[in-house]
């Protein structure tokens, strides 16, 4: 029976991996650190829980929730706080709550009148057809205005790429937005009329899809899933080289106990771009014609550090009650944003504290991500104490530096795109997933890894099927 070799025990990966062993077909996951997870990291200390990557998971397809009960999780899952739904943008140095309903968006004081009369006449403005790729600062101000960008926009886009609204596409960073103008003429009537669209494959815009998380954080999920794949998850193993031959590929590592070999069927590569470009991969019968990688290199992940505090509730001015606040660049503050962790959920701290999440870094401010965590934690003090009114001192602190985040989307992401496509023509049986191709978000990542397993499965077994009827 032919096994697939899964490169990274990242979120992809164990659901690539999870999927395919219930379809039957062998699998090991080589990753080069000591955990599983990536990017997921949770922590329980001191009554706490911080989380140190995405905080929550966003049931955008039925998949999603299929791999939780597939899992063996739906007892673990937790739904957030009802009334935990408010978030915030910061505007006039205070957090301002975003109308939950859009005739809120009337009266709201985060915009101005003009910014208020350029929705309405969006409808109303041609779309592009010139086949132009556009930024998404480029597109907002076209269909919009300026102010909406820099009050908007730009914090959006800092929550959830740490990205430059100048450099990302619209294209690829965004594509829902960008199909709306294409399919519709405008981001308005698409809203309206492509709900019901969505309805009809069971997809959920990601600004409406459930969120949720577990009871231990959202590291339960690759914890369990590495769990049910037992020896096959192989931890301190990096991959050095493969080989491509006839039939199958031999993936050369790099274990505690030395260099080692194995043959596999296929072989899916779910860790970063960066590692990607790195990867050496050699075909038996073109040993000087390697495949090309080096060009993955070239797509930007800017650092980002994650930092977690606890306040006693007291010492907070601000009822803390909702999902978090965005920051635009504009109010002048160095966080991105903060989430309202154990606003969302319970038990994220002990009784009468709070726990707040802030994040520090990303294209806007790449200098700050990697400096001492004791002036990290003093930097998000002082925004905190201006935003909600926080004094004193934390009764918990820790951080974690992400030195490659979250990799983005910017013009001319097209070429990777493509690019990816060739490698895979090229090499045939080995397989690209994961978040720097099909999706930044956590619910984008095992997308990706439920859709590629598919795919490999797809070619596997009716060769499994031919060699044991041969």
């Amino acid at each position: 029976m032919k096994s697939v070799a899964i490169i990274g025990a990242g979120i992809t990966g164990l659901t690539a991996a999870f999927y395919l062993k219930r379809k039957g077909v062998s699998v090991t996951v080589y990753e080069a650190s000591g955990r599983v997870g990536g990017v997921i990291q949770s922590l329980r200390k001191d009554g706490y829980l911080a989380e140190f990557g995405p905080n929550t998971l966003l049931e955008t397809s039925p998949k999603i929730g299929q791999l939780v009960r597939d899992a063996g999780l739906q007892s673990r899952r937790l739904d957030p706080d009802p009334s935990a739904e408010a978030r915030y943008v910061v505007r006039y140095r205070r957090p301002v709550e975003m109308p939950a309903k859009p005739l809120g968006f009337f009266t709201t004081e985060l915009f101005s009148l003009k910014a208020k009369l350029a929705v309405l006449r969006e409808p109303f403005i041609k779309p592009r057809r010139d086949g132009v790729e556009e930024s998404i600062a480029q597109f907002v101000v076209r269909r919009f205005n300026q102010e909406f960008l820099d009050h908007a926009i730009d914090a959006l886009v800092a929550g959830i790429y740490a990205g430059d609204p100048y450099k990302l596409s619209v294209t690829h960073a965004f594509p829902k937005l960008k199909a709306l103008e294409d399919n519709y003429g405008s981001m308005i009537k698409g809203q309206l009329l492509g709900g019901r669209e969505r309805k009809k494959r069971g997809e959920v815009a990601k600004d409406r899809a459930p969120k949720f998380s577990f009871d231990e954080g959202l590291q339960v999920l690759p914890d369990v899933l590495a769990t049910q794949l037992g020896d096959a998850v192989k931890l301190y193993t990096p991959v050095t080289r493969m080989l491509e031959t006839d039939d199958h590929w031999t993936v050369h590592t790099q274990g505690v106990n030395g260099e080692s070999c194995a043959k596999h069927g296929a072989v899916i590569f779910c860790g970063t771009a960066s590692k990607l470009a790195e990867l050496k991969i050699a075909y038996s019968q073109r040993p000087n014609v390697p495949l090309e990688l080096s060009a993955f290199a070239e797509i930007r992940y800017p650092p980002v550090a994650s930092v977690v505090l606890g306040f006693r509730r007291e010492d907070v001015a601000h009822s803390c009650s909702g999902f978090g606040m965005l920051i635009p660049k504009i109010e002048g503050f160095k966080i991105l944003g903060t989430i309202f962790s154990s606003s969302l959920f319970p038990n994220r701290a002990p009784a009468g504290h709070h726990t707040l999440t802030s994040y520090i870094g990303g294209e806007r401010y790449p200098e700050l991500a990697s400096l001492p965590a004791e002036k990290l934690y003093e930097i998000v003090c002082e925004d905190l104490r201006v935003l909600l009114g926080v004094r004193g001192q934390p009764t918990f602190q820790h951080c974690v530096f992400y030195p490659h985040a979250i990799p983005q989307y910017n013009v001319g992401y097209g070429r990777f795109k493509d690019l990816m496509n060739v490698v895979e023509a090229q090499a045939p049986g080995f397989f690209l997933a994961g978040h720097y191709r099909d999706g930044v978000s956590l619910s984008d990542s095992i997308l990706s890894g439920i859709n590629v397993a598919d795919r490999v499965a797809g070619i596997l077994q009716p060769r499994m099927d031919t060699d044991k009827h041969g």
